[in-house]
Order: C-alpha cells, then sequence, then structure tokens
C-alpha cells in the first residue's frame, strides 16, 4: 500500500417524515465547533435507532448534510443548525454528501513485505487458549494422581 486513503465522495437528497421522535439523529459541527479539521460543515454523528432516519436507511453517521428544505448550512455555528433542524417542519428535504473509502490498489494484491491478510493474533490467541486450557487440565490430571 502507498500509505494514501481515497475517498469517494457522492451526494444525495434524502427526503425524511419528522417522526415522534423528530428526524432521528444528532449533528456536529458548525464554524465554533468544528468537528472536521478544516471544515465548518454540520455532520451527522449519531443515527438513533428505529428514528426517520434509521427507517430510512440512506443517512450514515460521518454524513455531512449541505442543505435542510433548500437552505446551505455553510457558515452557522452549531446552535444555530440545531434551531434550523428543529423548525424545519413535517417533511424535510436533506442535501447530504457521503465520503466513502475506498481500496488502494487491485483486490487480492500484496506488495513484497506486506501482510497475506489474516493478522497475526487471528491465529495465535486461539493457539495460546488451547495452550492454556491444556496446561489447565493437565495440571488437574496431575493432582488427582
Amino acid at each position: 500500500m502507498n500509505g494514501r486513503v481515497d475517498y469517494l465522495v457522492t451526494e444525495e437528497e434524502i427526503n425524511l417524515t419528522r417522526g415522534p421522535s423528530g428526524l432521528g439523529f444528532n449533528i456536529v459541527g458548525g464554524t465554533d465547533q468544528q468537528y472536521v479539521s478544516n471544515d465548518s460543515g454540520i455532520f451527522v454523528s449519531r443515527i438513533k435507532e428505529n428514528g426517520a432516519a434509521a427507517l430510512d436507511g440512506r443517512l450514515q453517521e460521518g454524513d455531512k448534510i449541505l442543505s435542510v428544505n433548500g437552505q446551505d448550512l455553510k457558515n452557522l455555528l452549531h446552535q444555530d443548525a440545531v434551531d434550523l433542524f428543529r423548525n424545519t417542519g413535517y417533511a424535510v428535504s436533506l442535501r447530504v454528501q457521503h465520503r466513502l473509502q475506498v481500496q488502494n490498489g487491485p483486490i487480492g494484491h500484496h506488495g513484497e513485505g506486506e501482510p497475506s491478510g489474516i493478522p497475526i493474533t487471528v491465529v495465535l490467541v486461539p493457539v495460546f487458549a488451547l495452550i492454556m486450557v491444556a496446561a489447565w487440565a493437565f495440571m488437574r490430571y496431575r493432582q488427582r494422581l
């Protein structure tokens, strides 16, 4: 690997209907509370179980919300963004930016000196556990003699 992380950025329009517990997600960010360095945007920090966003399934934690009902969220204080969400009404249209991490290089290719895929701890921990159980059983057996 080259040590670089690449992202695929996509935008999507998501229409939600406010439920009994609101829109069903929490936000972070704003000009006064930057969540991502050098980006004062508003981001989804948590999707509430069985809320409107969770039931819809498209909004994800980490998504950047670009606009709400056509109103741009650039350069807003965090509390102003919260107030905007609280006063949006019953039907809410979100313009959202998804940022998906993509794999570098072809799948299944490993350069020289790179690990083959299974971390050594995945192998060693169960083996160590089996050795410990065997040692314990042997000690119990010896005590009975």
